[in-house]
Order: C-alpha cells, then structure tokens, then sequence
C-alpha cells in the first residue's frame, strides 16, 4: 500500500475568519459525520503539525509520562480495533457510534494511565490535542477543494495516514462508502 502525506494546508485556509466555521446541525448526524470525517482527512497534516506542537510541550515538561501515554493510547487502540474486527457488538459500536468508541479507547487508557501517575500528560498531552481536531473538524465548513481531495481519497486513488485511522474506525463519507462499494462490485 503506497502512503503519501497530505500537503499542509495554507493556515489562513486552516482558521480563516469566522465566515468558514458555524455549528453542525446535530439533527443530521450523517451530514455532521460527513464534515468530520472531510475535514479530518483535508486538513490531516495541519491537525498533525498543531498536535506535535502540543505533544512536543508536554513531553518537554514530562518526558516519561508522555512516551508512556503515548504508547498506552497507541496499544489500547490496536486492541480494540482487534477486537471490534473480531466481536460483531464491538463492531456495529466502532461503525454507530465512532465518538463513543474513540471515547471508551480514552476512557481505558485513562484508566491504565492513572495506575503510574501520568493524568495530567494524558490530559494536556493527548486528550487536548484529539479534542481540538474535533471540534475545529466539527465547526469547519467544507470547500469544493477538500471535498474533490476526499473523493479522490475515498476512491483509492491516495491513501493518507488518517485515512488508513478513519479505514480502521471504519469511518468514511456516506456517499463515498457507497461509490467504493459499486466500483469494488463493477472490478469483481
């Protein structure tokens, strides 16, 4: 599989004014699931750069404790994306309800963080990072550029590294799952 990483995008496209952000309609949780996981996949390498920044503080500050973090949250996750390809109740919840299952990921590594006395990295290190990504994905308005990046994304013409995340969470634009299914049916 050829990985290639998303450009940076330009940071006055990444936070303009407030003309390109407003709030998801929480009604459509399909259509706010679609923005999520556009801007997630358009502004990738933007998100990664700000959470280095972030990480790259806090490790400063607390070394051990990051790393040990980093690796809990790491190991936690492949175990229960394991696990959901393995259990169907683990599977519909990763599929429904992504948020909920990122949240039990969070909620488990807290857990085993608190054990060696790291919460507080694991708050500002890690949980503050992803909850950023989040929102400003959340609030951010899509443009004709990042949804023909996504498509060409979705085809899999490019895989990019938080699409290979999202392909794992399986997590992608509605109407793109359901292209790649036709076109996965028409090469059979």
């Amino acid at each position: 599989m050829d990985v290639t990483i998303a450009p940076l995008r330009a940071w006055d496209d990444f936070f303009p004014g407030s003309d390109r952000f407003a709030r998801p309609d929480f009604r459509d949780i399909s259509k706010w699931n679609n923005r999520v996981v556009s801007n997630l996949l358009y502004y990738q390498t933007n998100y990664l750069v700000v959470a280095a920044m972030m990480i790259s503080v806090v490790g400063f500050l607390s070394p051990f404790n990051m790393i040990l973090g980093g690796t809990v949250v790491v190991l936690v996750f492949t175990g229960f994306v394991w696990a959901a390809h393995n259990k169907d109740v683990l599977r519909r919840l990763k599929k429904q309800y992504p948020t909920t299952f990122v949240m039990v990921v969070m909620l488990a590594s807290y857990f085993l963080i608190s054990m060696f006395g790291g919460v507080m990295v694991f708050v500002f290190g890690i949980t503050f990072p992803l909850l950023l990504m989040f929102i400003h994905a959340s609030l951010r308005l899509r443009n004709l550029k990042n949804k023909l990046e996504n498509k060409i994304e979705g085809i899999g013409l490019k895989k990019t590294p938080m699409g290979i995340v999202l392909d794992a969470l399986e997590q992608q634009e509605e109407n793109m799952s359901k292209f790649t299914d036709y076109i996965s049916k028409v090469k059979d």
